[in-house]
């Protein structure tokens, strides 16, 4: 029991959001959230992916009390990278199976996310 629970945590991390139907993980590292009264700034942070039924959304649970993002839209830009569906140069999200890369900007609130898996 506890070879299998190690070898499905492992395999976890080899995953690539943009080739599986089903996708779930975990990225470390910064994170923060300003809503202009309210600002949360994490070194430590986490964030945790999952693609939806749709299969080009995702959502994002931040830990920390950061705010999620839900239903974000992405295509797949060469082989294994995903990025935003309208996203520019103040506002995206790029993900792959190592790092998650986020400045997302919408009605007055900011999400940035500096993470690795």
């Amino acid at each position: 029991m506890l070879f299998s629970f190690i070898a499905l945590s492992s395999c976890s991390r080899d995953d690539d959001p943009a080739d599986n139907d089903f996708f779930a993980g975990t990225y470390n590292g910064s994170i923060s959230y300003n809503d202009g009264s309210t600002s949360i700034t994490k070194d430590n942070g986490s964030v945790f992916v999952t693609k939806i039924a749709s299969g080009t959304k995702y959502n994002f649970r931040f830990s920390d009390g950061v705010p999620d993002l839900n239903g974000v839209q992405f295509e797949k830009q060469g082989d294994n990278t995903l990025v935003m569906v309208g996203s520019t140069a103040t506002s995206y999200i790029r993900i792959d199976n190592a790092n998650l890369k986020i400045l997302y900007s919408v009605d007055g609130k900011t999400w940035t996310a500096n993470c690795n898996r």
